[in-house]
Formats: structure tokens, sequence, C-alpha cells
């Protein structure tokens, strides 16, 4: 497996991937947008297959964002979201940035204790932040000077 660059041409990909793994789905205009707009895009590709996303960004001057990350159901739990994630942070530290945030649906248990895994912390919750009621984890992790933090 290898994770690269986002292609235009990953476009139809990259959307079945977000309509199977959220309830709401960002439209593929939106990834098309974003992709456009020039927002860290990359993918995840099994033999020539592109089985995964991520996308980031530099949300304000000293803090990078994780908008979206998504594994085709059928390659979960094999080490791609590990992977991109990895890359994906590895890049925005290079930014020197001081945090990296993302949110999560409340009800995905299984996300929360992966980032988790990568040192992520809880900072709060925010109540009806999805268009279903359901309230989202905001979750950070602390770079210094480019680095991953040990606080």
């Amino acid at each position: 497996m290898i994770v690269r660059k986002f292609k235009p041409t990953d476009l139809k990909r990259v959307f079945e991937i977000e309509n199977m793994s959220f309830n709401q789905s960002y439209g593929i205009n939106m990834f098309q947008q974003l992709y456009n707009m020039g927002v860290g895009f990359l993918v995840a590709e099994d033999e020539g297959y592109v089985v995964g996303y991520v996308l980031f960004w530099v949300k304000y001057e000293n803090q990078g964002h994780i908008i979206s990350i998504a594994v085709d159901k059928n390659y979960r739990r094999h080490g791609c979201g590990t992977q991109m994630l990895v890359k994906a942070i590895g890049i925005l530290s290079l930014l020197r940035l001081d945090t990296i945030y993302l949110e999560v649906n409340e009800n995905n248990v299984g996300a929360v204790e992966f980032y988790k895994q990568f040192n992520f912390k809880i900072d709060r919750v925010v109540p009806g932040y999805y268009e279903d009621g359901d309230a989202a984890i905001v979750m950070y992790l602390p770079l210094k000077r480019g680095k991953v933090s040990s606080e």
C-alpha cells in the first residue's frame, strides 16, 4: 500500500469511500473545490486501487486541521488509516504549527480511540455539530517546533 497525492481522476472513488463511511458526506463538488483551493489531499492506494483518503489544511496561522479521513470498509484495520494520518501529521509538522485539530462524531468510539493512539487529546464536545444533531468531539495534537509534543 502506498500513500500519494490525490489526482483528479481519483475523485469518483474518493466520493464512493466518503459515502460508505459517513452518514452525511461532503458533496463531490466540495471535494473538487477543496482540491482546487490547494488543501492537503492524499489517497491510499493498494495495487492501483484507491482505498482511502485524507484531507487537511492550515486553518489558522499556527493550527492544522484534519478535515476528513476515511477508508473503504473492506480495507479497514489494515494500517491504511494509520499510514495516511502519519503522512498528514508529518506534512503539517513541517509547517511548524502549534497544534493539529480534528472533529469526530461522538458516536464514533473507534475513531476516538484511533486518534488517541496518536496522542490526540479531547479538547471539548460541541453539541449539535452535525446536521443530524450529533455532537462532535474536538480533539487536538500538540506540536512543539514542528514535532509531536509529549504534552
